[in-house]
């Protein structure tokens, strides 16, 4: 009898344990607009209620305007995320335009959470993303019109305008909130800083070639 109720406790412990990591891959309601005023800490955004829900929660308007490439960059970026369109929360989606000035530069970056797709509606764009370790292995296309291109989550990318008009992108990502990583701003701009003697150390450069970098972030 022992045994016995030994092992009904252990396939009741399974059971309770299974449920507590289980979750649902699809949405439970309608929709979950982001109420950005509430105190409730959660994965994403919390919910208000939905007999609150208006039109505009699921609206934005604004990607008709071009954005001010006048930056060293050449580059405007306009994100259209939970916190533009509160609407999208827990749809796993979002959208961005990027407008490029001629010779401008989207520099290599990666977005933790989402991949990314973009369509070329103006211009002409060199794009490219690295695969991962152990073969750093660059995949690189030139973008005309119409074109579209995808980079796969998680992976280095870049786009650069490579004519002499300005160039426009709508890109889609498979997340509310798919975060940036500019690896520049990450490794020479971080706060505080890293070491000067570590970067120099892992790029085989002279710490004055490492402070003059940190400089420019």
């Amino acid at each position: 009898m022992m045994k016995q109720s030994g092992h009904m406790i252990s396939l009741v412990a399974l059971t309770i344990c299974c449920f507590a990591f289980e979750s649902e891959s699809k949405p439970l309601q309608d929709f979950c607009v982001a109420d950005p005023n509430s105190s409730v800490f959660v994965n994403g955004m919390a919910c208000k209620n939905p007999i609150q829900a208006q039109a505009n929660d699921f609206y934005f308007s604004g990607l008709h305007l071009r954005g001010n490439t006048s930056n060293p960059l050449g580059l405007m970026v306009q994100p259209v995320s939970v916190t533009q369109l509160p609407g999208l929360n827990t749809l796993g989606i979002s959208l961005v335009q990027i407008d490029f000035a001629p010779w401008g530069i989207n520099p290599p970056h990666t977005h933790p959470r989402a991949t990314e797709i973009i369509t070329v509606l103006e211009g002409t764009l060199q794009v490219g993303f690295v695969t991962s370790y152990p073969e750093y292995r660059l995949i690189s296309k030139v973008l005309n019109k119409g074109d579209v291109f995808v980079f796969p989550v998680g992976l280095v990318h870049f786009q650069q305008n490579v004519g002499n008009k300005s160039a426009v992108v709508i890109g889609a990502l498979s997340c509310q909130n798919p975060g940036a990583i500019f690896v520049g701003n990450a490794v020479f701009g971080s706060n505080p800083t890293i070491s000067s003697d570590i970067l120099a150390k892992a790029f085989q450069v002279d710490n004055k070639v490492v402070d003059l970098i940190k400089s420019k972030f």
